[in-house]
């Protein structure tokens, strides 16, 4: 087999891969016929880093200098699809972060032969995707059970190929879960045609719990799961609208609103008394890509209300509660970002070319953005930061990835020096992405 048909084969798989996690509803209307059963399929990554920081930031001058490396495994995943019928298709998706979890019990010889239990791995593995989906027609399908949340660039298309660099962009997870799933029901479909293209999905899933809002990342840790069932007093309400109008752009909003964060708490009683606490998370984002260059920006607001309370209450949790309890938790939060890769090959037309994309990136993010009085900001989390690096793909969907990045820390400005140390990085992965059997 030469090397053009293993581009070929590995194009198509890359392709059909997509419907797993994409949120484009005419890529997934598309892909279904691309097996007429079932099909098995992964991605995942490694990632190297070499530092010149240590590990807390929150000192009088940030974080220390220091050499360090560290190297993980962010994340394994299993993807499975099946047709019952054309129209109803099963879908799921098992990921294994850090390596996921384990635990091993010992007979210790020097404690007079006791049991102990003992955690092995700190990582985490999570049920992403479990659904049933119904396609009626394009303009309209359903689709009910566990299932990707579309909120941001990153989470909207998550998978390691669709981003530049060895790791998801920060300001799209620093503040959001990622990738975040929750069980619901959602209305999706695509319509118009030409310059008047659009995708939409509409949801309504399991809502934040206010326990887990905290100083650093701000609701990004409300995400349910700690325990085996959740709350569903307050569900969210989510939504997306993409255009694609124009060969090789896609540029969307989104729009994410619980009314009541505390009703979803652990225990009723947490918030008694002190009113609402709603979450709204305002989002946009655009990618365009032709032959020769990939170019994507994206911005995040959003908004915590009653977050005075909060900060009085989340302060107060038992010690032995799962969470944090590190405040003050901002009122408003924002992000955003662009980065640019040019297909190096294809650029200077140099025939033959393995496709190597050197590329940069700008972002910002502040989950700190405004802060309730009495309560104050902390600058440390304020953080502007660049990244250059190159991608390499012997495969198109088969990635090496190398990059330097740079955080400034404690200022908004795009050039110039924060308020603390700033934090330098080199890191090197490896990820892929692909459907393995079909039929």
């Amino acid at each position: 087999m030469t090397l053009k048909h293993i581009k070929s084969k590995a194009a198509v798989l890359c392709a059909a891969f997509s419907i797993i996690t994409s949120t484009s509803s005419a890529q997934e209307l598309a892909d279904t016929a691309g097996y007429s059963k079932f099909r098995f399929g992964s991605y995942g990554e490694i990632v190297a880093s070499f530092k010149d920081y240590g590990i807390n930031r929150f000192q009088a001058s940030g974080s220390t200098k220091e050499n360090r490396a560290s190297i993980e495994l962010p994340r394994f995943t299993i993807g499975f699809d099946y047709k019952f019928t054309p129209k109803w298709i099963l879908g799921a998706e098992i990921e294994f972060e850090a390596g996921g979890v384990g635990s091993a019990v010992e007979l210790e010889g020097n404690e007079n032969g006791e049991y102990e239990t003992e955690i092995e791995k700190g990582g985490e593995v999570a049920l992403e995707q479990l659904h049933i989906t119904r396609l009626i027609i394009p303009a309209f399908n359903v689709r009910v059970g566990h299932q990707v949340v579309p909120i941001g660039l990153t989470n909207a298309h998550h998978e390691p190929i669709n981003f530049l660099g060895t790791i998801r962009p920060e300001s799209q997870t620093q503040m959001m879960p990622s990738t975040w799933h929750e069980t619901g029901l959602t209305v999706f479909g695509t319509f118009g045609r030409g310059k008047a293209l659009f995708d939409y999905e509409a949801m309504v899933v399991t809502g934040l719990n206010a326990n887990g809002f905290d100083r650093d990342n701000w609701i990004a840790s409300g995400k349910q799961g700690v325990f085996e069932a959740d709350n569903f007093t307050s569900p969210a309400y989510v939504g997306r609208l993409d255009w694609r109008g124009v060969r090789g752009l896609r540029t969307g909003v989104a729009f994410y609103y619980c009314p009541n964060t505390g009703a979803n708490a652990d225990k009723s009683q947490n918030y008694a008394g002190y009113g609402k606490i709603p979450v709204e998370i305002f989002t946009w984002d655009a990618q365009y890509r032709n032959r020769y260059l990939t170019a994507r920006a994206d911005l995040t607001y959003g908004h915590l209300g009653n977050s005075k309370a909060v900060n009085e209450r989340n302060g107060r949790l038992p010690n032995a509660s799962p969470y944090t309890r590190l405040t003050p938790i901002a009122k408003n939060t924002l992000s955003y970002g662009a980065e640019i890769g040019f297909n190096f090959g294809n650029v200077f037309s140099i025939a033959d070319c393995p496709t190597l994309m050197p590329f940069g990136r700008y972002e910002y993010f502040n989950p700190q953005k405004v802060v309730e009085k009495p309560y104050t900001a902390d600058r440390r989390l304020e953080v502007s930061k660049w990244t250059v690096g190159i991608d390499w793909f012997p495969l198109p969907n088969l990635v090496v990835k190398a990059d330097y990045s740079m955080r400034q820390i404690g200022t908004q400005k795009v050039f110039g020096k924060g308020l603390y140390n700033s934090e330098n990085e080199f890191s090197i992965g490896v990820a892929y992405i692909g459907w393995f059997f079909r039929r």
